[in-house]
């Protein structure tokens, strides 16, 4: 600094006896501004800092809740920092809540309150385990006691502080995406959005995605999938869903359900994008989608089957495909085999007839689907034809090379065990 310059800073020093010269003024309030200059940067720097200190959410907190008959259900609360939607997720049925735990983290930082639970007899929660019981016990339970243990958790996600009740999205993997468009059946006030990775759902929840064309939905499989039916399942449930926003996510590889997080770490990601679009920017809202979803025609068809009189008119398609090209496959043999089943559970005999005759003509050398046929004659009443179905699904059985072993044996069971109801012994 210039011994000039220094001369005039020093004058400068405020006297409050007398009046202070004009370049000292301007020297002063020049100073003043860059020490408010200085403040203003260092508080610039320093509030998103302490903003987003303020947003960190809090530590998650494992929880017990009780379910109706006093069976305690583990769960896991991601609270997030500021009010907000909540989510609540489902686990699949070969896993526990703690694979959510990353995805659970996400939605918090993004400003959704999130709650994870063991299903009764998985992980933590009480109940019997689910590997310990028959497969009718675990069917009674799944129908009987885990929408009750869901709904409990449901309560209490949107009980919480901060948790907007009305605005509530629903996610699950595998058996838990039934379990999630069921929930959202019984909370469809509530409910604003659903995550459905790799899992189906029964003719109620079909019905359900087909009447709600104001929920959005995202659907995510792999192709991989170990559990092979649910391949076809997925794109045929986005088939089923009428609302302009859904989405469809397909992977080459990936594996089950929430498996997929490990070799597509995306994944979350979308996930987590999309509960924001659908929950925080416009609730039950997403933007209609640009592209159309690489989904089978074989998709389409099959909704049309389930339709009134669908199956009888789709008889002639194919018997002319059939004529064409024997070995044709218009849709896939298991999912028309339970969709038959799922009418006669609900007592539509005759459609349900009509579909699994429709099966049979379709694949004549599947043992399956004449023993499934034969189930409809006997719910008909017809036992001749219920007899001369279960003869054909026995004789088809030396042949049939697309069934493993152990399906191979439940068929013949299963056959055998008509033709004995029906008077007719086990063949020499």
């Amino acid at each position: 600094m210039s011994e000039e310059k220094n001369r005039s800073n020093n004058c400068c020093q405020r006297n409050y006896r007398q009046p202070e010269p004009f370049h000292c003024t301007i020297i002063n309030r020049r100073r003043l501004i860059m020490r408010h200059g200085r403040l203003l940067l260092a508080m610039a720097v320093a509030l998103p800092i302490l903003q987003l200190a303020a947003e960190e959410p809090p530590a998650a907190r494992v929880i017990d809740l009780k379910a109706s008959d006093g069976v305690l259900i583990k769960a896991t609360y991601f609270a997030a920092a500021r009010p907000g939607p909540g989510v609540l997720l489902l686990h699949q049925c070969n896993r526990q809540r703690k694979l959510w735990d990353g995805l659970a983290r996400q939605l918090a930082a993004a400003g959704i309150h999130t709650l994870t639970m063991d299903l009764r007899g998985f992980g933590e929660s009480g109940g019997t385990q689910q590997d310990k019981l028959t497969p009718q016990e675990a069917a009674k339970v799944q129908t009987e006691s885990w929408p009750g243990d869901i709904d409990t958790a449901f309560q209490y996600l949107t009980s919480q502080q901060g948790v907007t009740p009305d605005i509530v999205g629903v996610g699950g993997a595998s058996c838990g995406v039934n379990n999630s468009i069921q929930t959202a059946r019984r909370h469809r006030a509530q409910v604003k959005s659903l995550v459905l990775l790799s899992g189906g759902t029964d003719l109620a929840g079909r019905r359900f995605l087909r009447e709600a064309n104001d929920l959005p939905e995202l659907f995510a499989v792999a192709e991989d999938d170990e559990f092979r039916p649910t391949v076809d399942i997925m794109p045929w449930l986005f088939s089923t869903s009428t609302n302009p926003g859904k989405r469809y996510l397909h992977y080459t590889t990936g594996g089950h359900g929430a498996d997929m997080f490990a070799v597509h770490p995306e994944l979350r990601n979308e996930i987590v994008d999309w509960y924001v679009t659908t929950l925080v920017k416009t609730p039950g809202r997403a933007p209609a989608a640009k592209t159309t979803a690489p989904v089978p025609q074989w998709a389409e068809v099959v909704n049309q089957i389930e339709m009134p009189g669908g199956a009888a008119r789709f008889a002639q398609r194919v018997a002319e495909a059939r004529r064409t090209n024997p070995k044709a496959v218009l849709f896939p043999e298991q999912i028309v085999n339970s969709m038959g089943y799922e009418h006669l559970q609900e007592g539509d005999t005759k459609l349900a007839l009509e579909i699994l005759k429709l099966n049979a003509m379709a694949f004549p050398e599947s043992p399956n689907v004449y023993d499934s046929l034969s189930d409809a004659y006997l719910a008909d009443g017809q036992k001749e034809l219920a007899q001369q179905n279960a003869r054909k699904a026995l004789e088809l059985l030396p042949s049939d090379t697309a069934d493993p072993t152990e399906r191979r044996n439940a068929i013949r069971d299963s056959a055998q065990q008509k033709l004995n109801q029906l008077g007719e012994g086990r063949p020499k």
